[in-house]
Formats: structure tokens, sequence, C-alpha cells
């Protein structure tokens, strides 16, 4: 398996996993609120990690932006990122 396929994997199951870890606030009551003011920068700084370049700065924004936002942790920011980045990118630079 080539290292660019084991990166792709390995950031479907982190994205999967922390985006998991952003909607446990729903499960907690109470501290759910407090747990965003804390989950919010380290997920905007997961996502930089993950995903490099201008992709990563403006997941990590959005994803610092909707994680302190009430409500909002429903979206599966890190999973989205994956899709764009590996399927929807794909697509748009082969009909180029």
């Amino acid at each position: 398996m080539s290292e660019e396929k084991n990166h792709k994997y390995r950031n479907l199951f982190l994205g999967l996993l922390f985006d998991a870890i952003g909607m446990l606030s729903f499960v907690i009551p109470g501290i759910g609120e407090f747990s965003d003011v804390i989950w919010a920068p380290v997920a905007g700084w997961l996502m930089t990690r993950l995903y490099k370049g201008r992709v990563g700065q403006a997941a990590g924004l959005i994803t610092f932006a909707e994680e302190l936002v009430p409500g909002m942790d429903v979206i599966p920011t890190f999973t989205l990122t994956w899709i764009y980045t590996y399927l929807l990118s794909k697509k748009k630079s082969a009909k180029t």
C-alpha cells in the first residue's frame, strides 16, 4: 500500500474519531458547553496538522468556529474536509 493511501485512510479514521469526540458534548449534559470551549482550539489545531496548506488553514478556522457555536457540533467537519480533500478535489484536478 502506498504512503499516500496510508495517509488517506489514517486521516479518515482520525477524522471520524475527532468528529465523535466533538459530538460527545451532546451526550454529557451540563458540561457540554464548557467542553466545547476547550475542544474548539484543540480541534482547529488538529485540523491544521491533518491537512496542510490552505485547505488545512481554512478547515481549522471553520472547525474552531463550528465547535464554539452551540448546537453546531453535529456537523462532521473533519469528515467533510476528508471528503473534500480526497474525493472532490481529486475529481476537480482530474478535469483540468
